[in-house]
């Protein structure tokens, strides 16, 4: 079963982020997001790092919040849709001062409660599932929306993961697009290190999906990926292939990728940096 191919759309019908350069947008993901975890002194950083060319072309491209779902999968990225809604005016940007802060709404790992995504995973590999739950009752019912899912390539270490891949492409949910941020980093170590993933094109390609493996910091590539994928007949997974460490020269050489420590002149010169290229 197939959905016919995506509609045009009109004026009522546009992205949360229409008109706004990606690239600007995604430098704003990454100061807003250094902002929320400078406080604590360190935190999930290199997750905002990696993805945010990922998830400005998102909502610059393609995400239209009252159609469409968007799942944030790995729960610890949530911070960069914290930032995404702050430019796109739908969260206040002064809740992003309580992040990670007791009793706020803005955990620092993402639960039911977080405001800007339609799902957010607790286990890792979790994301993926609930995506396609919305993606077939929006087929179900006749929506035309389409379904955006932002997972990790750790998480394609879980086999929940390729279950869903599997069930995706065998009923062909077309109106399904899965962001991968393949930035080889997870709380162990590089992911190559722990497990062989590749050649993970390939992998999806044979479970029924369209993949396109791209640079996932170049806005132009993930723009055209996006909308190779509105045309689709087939579930389609972008694979952006990251880094931790994109959007800050200042970064030691030894920063973790998957928990950044900021100490306050690194903070500093971090913030300098952003705030440089955005003005």
């Amino acid at each position: 079963m197939s959905d016919t191919a995506a509609p045009e759309r009109g004026r009522n019908d546009l992205p949360a982020g229409t008109g706004r350069d990606p690239a600007r947008f995604a430098d704003a993901i990454r100061l807003h997001a250094l902002r929320m975890v400078a406080p604590q002194g360190f935190g999930y950083l290199g997750q905002a790092l990696s993805c945010a060319e990922l998830v400005a072309t998102l909502y610059t491209s393609a995400y239209r919040p009252e159609i469409d779902d968007v799942v944030c999968s790995p729960g610890h990225y949530i911070l960069a849709f914290y930032a995404a809604e702050a430019e796109v005016g739908r969260l206040d940007p002064a809740l992003l001062d309580t992040y990670g802060k007791n009793d706020s709404d803005l955990e620092a790992i993402g639960t039911e409660r977080s405001p800007g995504v339609d799902l957010t995973g607790g286990s890792l590999g979790m994301g993926l599932s609930g995506a396609i739950g919305f993606a077939l009752a929006n087929r179900l019912s006749g929506t035309q929306g389409f379904t955006y899912a932002l997972i990790s390539d750790g998480e394609l270490q879980e086999g929940q993961i390729w279950e869903a891949a599997l069930f995706a492409g065998h009923n062909k949910l077309n109106r399904l697009v899965v962001l991968l941020d393949a930035n080889n980093s997870q709380v162990d170590g590089p992911v190559d290190t722990i497990t062989t993933l590749e050649p993970i094109a390939d992998k999806w390609r044979a479970f029924g999906w369209a993949a396109h493996d791209i640079d996932g910091h170049d806005p132009e590539a993930i723009d055209r990926a996006l909308k190779a994928a509105l045309q689709s007949e087939l579930p389609t997974i972008l694979i952006g292939r990251t880094s931790t460490r994109t959007g800050l020269a200042c970064l030691p050489a030894d920063a973790d990728g998957h928990f950044i420590k900021l100490p306050e002149e690194l903070t500093r010169l971090a913030t300098e940096e952003l705030e440089s290229r955005l003005a």
